[in-house]
C-alpha cells in the first residue's frame, strides 16, 4: 500500500515497478494492487482498514480453490 503523502512508500511507485516488469498478461492477472487513503498505515484509519479487510477477503476467496460439491 502507498499513500499520496507517504515518503516511505511513494504513491504509484508500486504501479510503476509492476508496469516495468515485462510480465506476460497471464502472469499480470495474478497481481492485485489497491490504494488506501491512509497509505501503508491503513490499519490506523478505520475506513481504510475496512476496505483492506474487504480487499483481503476477496483476494483470499479468489486464491482458494472451489470447495468440492456436496453429494
Amino acid at each position: 500500500a502507498s499513500g499520496y503523502y507517504d515518503l516511505a512508500t511513494p504513491y504509484l511507485a508500486t504501479d510503476y515497478t509492476l508496469n516495468h516488469l515485462d510480465l506476460e498478461p497471464d502472469l499480470q492477472q495474478n497481481i492485485a494492487v489497491a490504494h488506501y487513503a491512509a497509505g501503508h498505515m491503513m490499519y490506523i484509519h478505520q475506513p481504510s482498514l475496512a476496505q483492506l479487510k474487504a480487499d483481503l477477503a476477496a483476494f483470499i476467496a479468489t486464491a482458494l480453490p472451489e470447495p468440492p460439491a456436496q453429494a
